[in-house]
This record gives C-alpha cells, structure tokens and sequence, in this order.
C-alpha cells in the first residue's frame, strides 16, 4: 500500500509548502497536519479531498502507483475513511484478522 504521508509530503515539497501553507490551502488545522505526521496515521478521505484540492490533483492521482490511475469504488472509500479512525495497534489488528481469513 501506498505511503500516503510521504506522497502528500513530495507534493507539499514539490510546491515548496510548509505544513502550515498546505493547512491554509486545504483549508484545515495545522495541528491536525502535524498530527497525521507524529502519530503516523492516514488522514480521513474528506481531509485527503481537502490536500488533493490543494494541490490541484484527485484522489486517483495521490493513490497512484507511478502513472497509473486508481478510481475508487464506494465501499473503498469507506473502507479508507473508516481506516483512517483507527488507531496503529488496531490496524495491526485488524491485519492479523485479515491475515487469518
């Protein structure tokens, strides 16, 4: 699976952004930001629709591999924002179920 803070930081970069300046674009908190980045998690869909409108890119485009484009379905969305909320230990968690099945 994709890295997604280190995709969102290479575009952040590539515009020469601080977190701040992404924060004020994508119109959301820094420390919201900071956070995703000190506890190393992955941002809800609706926060990852705020960066990709920031940076002027779809969500297929921050989720590709390369160059190629990914189009997520309904339930992946879900799938993703539900993900999102759930902390280190209970993705782990959640792995070792999906691991088992």
């Amino acid at each position: 699976m994709k890295d997604i803070l280190a995709a969102i930081t290479a575009y952040r970069e590539a515009r020469g952004w601080t977190e701040y300046r992404l924060a004020e674009m994508a119109d959301l908190p820094q420390t919201t930001i900071s956070s995703w980045y000190r506890k190393n998690t992955t941002p809800s869909v609706a926060s990852l629709e705020k960066i990709c409108k920031a940076f002027g890119i779809t969500l297929s485009q921050l989720f590709a591999e390369g160059n190629e484009a990914v189009v997520l379905t309904d339930s992946q969305r879900l799938l993703l924002d539900r993900w999102s909320k759930l902390t280190p230990e209970q993705q782990d968690a959640l792995f070792t179920l999906i691991d088992r099945m």
